[in-house]
């Protein structure tokens, strides 16, 4: 399936669900994403039930491990297998952090990268090769992040010239954005209105923990809050009724609660749709 064909509202694919995604109805959700670094290798009653679902719903891939910003090589081995991986599951766009995350071992952890010149150029190289092995463009997220090693560079410019310079496509977390606004204090709307349109092609929202007015924790252990919800709906009047997947990692309501918020999603951008129609008419 191309990416072209991606469309609609997603939700993240967790062990946790497995029962209940098996039962789930082929409408209730647009497409499912997986973390491959979790699921590569695995066999048995796991590795069928994946099996199933990516014949019934579009899946899409978003990577934990391979430390596009780090300074280790990268992991040859893992990119096989997620090349693998990706093949034999007709995945429609692969993504991964715009961080790094292993330094003579893996960190655990998703790190932000010094906004300088520099990192610029040595991540955008990683990119580039990551791109030219998988034989496809890939989409780099924007972390959250609580403190920057060295800022030259503003966020958003730092992240307009990692794109440009490795000519790769954007998954813009809403919920990061939210989060890192605040912490950080900038505007959140003027993010967005920085952001080149070509280049963002899927979106993500998740909940976070409110620790103080002004210090947000990104979590994805809660539902999505009315701050992230609205700023979607402005990402939406900017770049239109992209892809979106709802994130939730732990803290897990009875499905029914997350399609709720899937069913959300969709409305936002029926809502955009219907928005650009009248202003095309």
């Amino acid at each position: 399936m191309p990416r072209s064909a991606l469309n609609g509202a997603g939700l993240g694919l967790r062990r946790t669900l497995l029962p209940e995604f098996q039962l789930m109805a082929d409408s209730a959700v647009d497409f499912l994403e997986c973390a491959p670094d979790n699921w590569i290798g695995v066999g048995g009653a796991y590795g069928e039930q994946l099996e199933r679902l990516a014949e019934r719903f579009p899946m899409t891939c978003h990577g934990l491990s391979l430390s596009l910003g780090g300074p280790a090589p990268l992991d040859q081995e893992l990119l096989q297998r997620t090349r693998s991986f990706l093949d034999r599951h007709r995945v429609v766009l692969y993504s991964e952090h715009l961080s790094y995350c292993s330094d003579d071992g893996q960190l655990y952890d998703l790190l932000p990268l010094p906004f300088t010149d520099e990192s610029v150029r040595h991540v955008a190289s990683r990119i580039r090769q990551v791109q030219d092995f998988l034989g496809c463009r890939i989409a780099v997220e924007n972390i959250s992040y609580y403190a920057a090693p060295y800022q030259a560079l503003s966020e958003i410019d730092f992240l307009k010239a990692v794109l440009d310079e490795a000519d790769c496509d954007l998954l813009l977390d809403v919920n990061n954005l939210f989060v890192n606004s605040i912490n950080h204090g900038y505007d959140a709307a003027g993010y967005l209105a920085a952001l080149p349109r070509h280049r963002v092609v899927y979106l993500h929202v998740a909940g976070h923990y409110d620790e103080a007015e002004d210090l947000k924790i990104d979590t994805h252990g809660a539902a999505v809050k009315d701050g992230v919800w609205n700023l979607l709906e402005q990402a939406y009047a900017r770049f239109g009724d992209l892809p979106t997947l709802l994130e939730r990692d732990f803290n897990f309501p009875p499905l029914n609660e997350l399609l709720v918020e899937v069913e959300r999603i969709r409305g936002f951008q029926h809502k955009s749709r219907k928005s650009q129609e009248v202003r095309h008419a």
